[in-house]
């Protein structure tokens, strides 16, 4: 496990898996990129993990599962899931619109998925982290506070 902010992909397809592996890859230099194609391993992988930050990159359709459930699942280990999550989708349609918008998910891309629009989504997420890091180092008294919690 690295110390940075890893990023998991979960997608049935082990194509699919491996295309976007290689889509972040390119630019994703902030911690492990990790995919799994089983919805359960997955779960038990991110269940079991120590460090409850991580961006996911989810199927919406997951084999016997799908990307909510996952993320309904992992919930209370990972509070902040539902808003680092890019949803992909072979057909977005209105369903899938309506079960991100209900469900805090604010990134959803069609597949084949298009490079940019993966980067820029990811890249949006882990901004606010970034952002985040920054004022804490520049912030003496608000990183007193962080430790204190």
């Amino acid at each position: 496990m690295s110390d940075g902010l890893d990023l998991i992909i979960v997608d049935d397809e082990k194509h699919i898996c491996e295309v976007i592996f290689e889509i972040i890859k390119q630019f994703y230099t902030w911690g492990e990129v990790l995919t799994f194609t089983d919805y359960e391993e997955a779960v038990s992988y991110c269940l079991s993990r120590e460090r409850r930050l991580m961006i996911f990159v989810l199927d919406v359709f997951v084999g016997s599962g799908n990307g909510f459930a996952f993320l309904e699942t992992i919930a209370d280990a990972y509070p902040n899931a539902t808003q680092d999550t890019v949803m992909i989708s072979g057909m977005a349609d209105e369903d899938i619109v309506n079960m991100c918008l209900a469900s805090g998910v604010n990134y959803l891309l069609e597949k084949p998925v298009r490079p940019y629009a993966l980067q820029l989504a990811v890249r949006s997420i882990v901004m606010k982290y970034v952002k985040f890091a920054k004022r804490i180092l520049s912030d003496t008294e608000l990183a007193g506070i962080i430790d204190r919690i």
